[in-house]
């Protein structure tokens, strides 16, 4: 069976993606001096390593990060200290990992022993599919023992390698390449963590894919978006949007909630840094919120009606076609929506 996300474009999905894109093209804009270029850069950087390790239970501080990233010594077990050296180097190695054509199981598993290696109690676990199969749980205390409770049960390990091919076949397809880069890095996010296909590191991997994602497509190819920060600081949020999937039968339209929700809080701190600044570029507010007002009335009108013809959005808005045109034209590259049919019969519809 051929994997296919499971998924529905809401209101909250599309007002998060609107926001984001108006966000994006505020930092894009920006001129910014090499200091500044490199300070976002570098905090980035760090963020993501200190949260998306610290998620998974290491207990290195965001100044200790800081200080082994400067190749300071720092009085921590060397297993915390591995960790983050493995996720600071991955994330160096993302525009190596980018510039091969496809993301293929090798890649798929360079990126895991990159993230693990040295870190597992068996070496030969790391970049390797797990022999065994695990479940993520949590221990209760009942009367005077603990006991181990199953949260969730990953598919067979028999069935890893072909789910994991399934998946990267999509991943590298045409169709793939249709989705909004922001919804498939949320995709890619969970489909890793659903699969769970290794003994350990599951969540550093899929953390570090989602970002491969962004760079790959080009929405985060200046590397200023600290992405993992929004999961580590409210733990518990991220683990029930992940959990919303088993409970909707696999639909995953939540945690794209979730997941597009986190993206627009990156967004706004890079971009709240810029206004701070003062190197924000000059373009009035209220131009530039009435732009991003016109584009969420069109996205809802589409999803209400299904489909929309240019007809019908130059009445919504008492417009030229041409204006239309440079309205749309921006969401279709967004890959959020897209013409279909041609002449008088074509209209445009929400993006699959």
């Amino acid at each position: 069976m051929k994997f296919k996300p499971n998924y529905s474009i809401t209101d909250k999905i599309l007002n998060n993606i609107s926001q984001i894109m108006a966000g994006r093209e505020i930092i894009e804009s920006s001129k910014l001096i090499p200091k500044w270029e490199l300070k976002l850069k570098k905090e980035a950087r760090i963020h993501n390593a200190h949260s998306s390790t610290s998620i998974e239970g290491n207990r290195l501080t965001i100044e200790q990060v800081v200080a082994l990233s400067e190749d300071k010594s720092v009085a921590a077990t060397e297993k915390d200290k591995k960790e983050v050296l493995n996720y600071l180097k991955a994330l160096d190695l993302i525009p190596i990992y980018a510039g091969q054509k496809t993301i293929d199981i090798k890649l798929f598993l360079k990126i895991h022993e990159a993230v693990t290696a040295g870190t597992l109690k068996d070496n030969q676990a790391s970049g390797a599919f797990r022999n065994q199969q695990v479940f993520i749980g949590r221990r209760v205390l009942s009367g005077t023992q603990l006991k181990e409770i199953v949260e969730y049960m990953p598919p067979d390990t028999n069935d890893v390698p072909r789910l994991v091919a399934e998946f990267l076949d999509w991943l590298n397809s045409d169709k793939a390449k249709e989705a909004n880069p922001v919804i498939l890095a949320g995709i890619v996010h969970y489909e890793i963590a659903r699969i769970h296909p290794f003994i350990d590191g599951n969540g550093r991997t899929a953390r570090l894919m989602a970002s491969l994602i962004l760079y790959k497509s080009g929405f985060d190819h200046r590397r200023f978006f600290s992405l993992d920060d929004h999961y580590d600081e409210d733990r518990v949020s991220y683990y029930a949007a992940l959990k919303t999937v088993q409970a909707n039968q696999g639909d995953i339209t939540e945690w794209l909630e979730y997941f597009t929700e986190g993206v627009l809080n990156s967004i706004n701190k890079v971009k709240d840094f810029i206004v701070r600044i003062g190197i924000s570029p000059k373009i009035e507010d209220g131009e530039r919120i009435e732009l991003t007002q016109k584009q969420i009335k069109i996205l809802e009108r589409i999803k209400d009606k299904g489909g929309v013809s240019n007809k019908d959005l130059r009445k919504m808005f008492g417009v030229s076609r041409q204006a239309i045109l440079k309205e749309v034209s921006k969401l279709i590259g967004a890959k959020l929506i897209e013409l279909v049919g041609k002449g008088r019969n074509a209209y445009y519809k929400i993006s699959d």
